[in-house]
């Protein structure tokens, strides 16, 4: 017996599983590839290859201008000191600023110097001032007889340290006058960095130093290769030798984005002659008040820690005092150190608050930024180890109490923890102050010393008052 016909009913059930099917079809071929491209878009980086990096091309190493004029260089932002450039050019040694406007270029001994070793006192400033040796502002004709039809890329970009060694292998000068105004100033093309240091700016490419070997950039406790590691893991570091093989190439380079370092011309600067730091003339930039929170938060995640950890004011406070008291040098009077402990016992027994005593040079690397990142309050004698307030999360109650011996100040602390938006305060044994009425700096016989007085009761009830602001809500 031959099978019955279809139905119109299965006829029609047939016809729309078939129309169903072709348009998922097709609509799945469509939306696929458009799926892929917006997941690579996301996870690429400028060192990301993508599909077409399979396509056979020449590698574009040069920047290439032909009978043309030779590009400008862009001054994209400078204070004396600071300076971020567009296309800086480099021929045997020397620097090259190209512009058919010399007269908007600054100054240039307020970009760059002769890097040599920086003696104190006024005298010694002008034997430091760069010549044509060292930096040129040339017009684009000049630039043309330089440099002929084109100049190697140096691509990405790339942080100049013009210093001598004098103060870079030390964990302060480093991390929070160097790394520090190095990052305000570069941070200052972003002035949208978020709370969490979430930031539109690409990461630097390589730091160069071109007065400095690979074996002198190194501090004695292992701080500076362990921030720029954490700061910037892919970051490649060229030296003084590197410097050489390009000037002994005679061909001229170019950065694509360069920002320079300069100490000698940082010293120039009206915020210097106030705060005696190099990197507070680059906070006359214009800027996010999170513009540190991409290299804490960066230094945090690599010592392990989530980056929130010490924000808010409703936790535990944690006071961590770093004591110096088995350093031998800048030391407080034994009796007055152990009072200062009791103390601070004392509050963690009726408050609950967290205390830490600690010496910095008996903890590793990874300890001291873990505890600097939980810190609340952190206090000590004037030393290099107050640095790792640079980890500590600002907010409301987030303070540094810095010992002086009487009537002694030096602004290396207490400029670097209000520029990163918290509170400090230097003690002279009972007496204590905070900006603006701090004093001028100076350097008191017994600043050195070990007989430093401090009141641990005084710092105790200002520990109080700190963590009790009623009127604070949480951040």
């Amino acid at each position: 017996m031959a099978p019955s016909p279809p139905t119109k009913r299965e006829v029609l059930i047939v016809a729309v599983l078939l129309i169903a099917l072709l348009f998922f079809s097709n609509s799945s071929s469509a939306t696929l590839p458009l799926s892929l491209g917006s997941s690579h878009d996301t996870l690429s980086s400028p060192n990301t290859p993508s599909a077409d990096s399979h396509i056979p091309h020449s590698i574009d190493s040069q920047l290439t201008w032909g009978s043309s004029s030779v590009p400008e260089t862009r001054i994209v932002a400078h204070v004396p000191g600071w300076t971020v450039f567009d296309r800086l050019y480099l021929l045997n040694g020397v620097v090259y600023i190209v512009s058919d406007q010399p007269a908007a270029v600054p100054d240039v001994r307020f970009i760059y110097s002769k890097a040599i070793f920086i003696k104190d006192g006024q005298e010694s400033e002008p034997e430091r001032l760069p010549t044509d040796e060292e930096i040129r502002v040339i017009s684009s004709k000049q630039a043309k007889k330089l440099f002929g039809t084109g100049a190697q890329t140096i691509d990405g970009n790339t942080f100049l340290v013009n210093d001598p060694p004098q103060y870079i292998t030390h964990y302060y000068h480093w991390s929070a006058e160097l790394w520090y105004g190095f990052w305000r100033t570069y941070s200052s093309l972003d002035p949208s960095i978020s709370a969490e240091g979430s930031t539109t700016l690409p990461p630097i490419r390589r730091i160069f130093f071109n007065h400095l070997d690979a074996h002198h950039w190194r501090d004695y406790a292992s701080m500076n290769q362990y921030v720029v590691r954490a700061s910037f893991p892919s970051a490649a570091m060229e030296f003084i030798d590197d410097w050489r093989d390009r000037a002994e190439m005679r061909r001229p380079f170019v950065f694509d984005r360069v920002v320079v370092a300069d100490r000698s011309a940082a010293m120039q600067s009206y915020n210097f002659a106030r705060y005696q730091r190099t990197a507070a003339a680059a906070f006359a930039l214009p800027g996010s008040m999170n513009w540190w929170m991409p290299i804490r938060n960066n230094v945090i995640e690599f010592a392990g820690l989530d980056p929130g950890v010490g924000g808010g004011t409703t936790g535990t406070p944690v006071i961590t005092y770093i004591s110096r008291q088995t350093w031998g040098r800048r030391m407080l009077i034994p009796a007055d150190h152990d009072r200062l402990v009791a103390e601070l016992y004392k509050l963690r027994d009726q408050y609950g608050y967290e205390v830490n005593v600690v010496n910095a040079d008996k903890m590793s690397r990874v300890e001291q930024i873990r505890l600097a990142a939980r810190t609340t309050i952190m206090m000590g004698v004037h030393g290099n180890g107050l640095t790792s307030l640079l980890w500590m999360k600002p907010n409301p109650r987030s303070t540094v109490m810095e010992f002086f011996f009487p009537q002694g100040f030096a602004h290396d602390y207490e400029y670097t923890t209000r520029a990163l938006g918290m509170i400090h305060y230097g003690f002279w044994n009972s007496t204590f102050f905070t900006s603006p009425g701090v004093p001028t700096p100076q350097y008191v016989e017994g600043f050195q010393g070990n007989a430093i007085p401090i009141d641990g009761a005084a710092v105790a009830r200002l520990c109080v008052e700190r963590l009790s602001l009623s009127s604070e809500e949480d951040d």
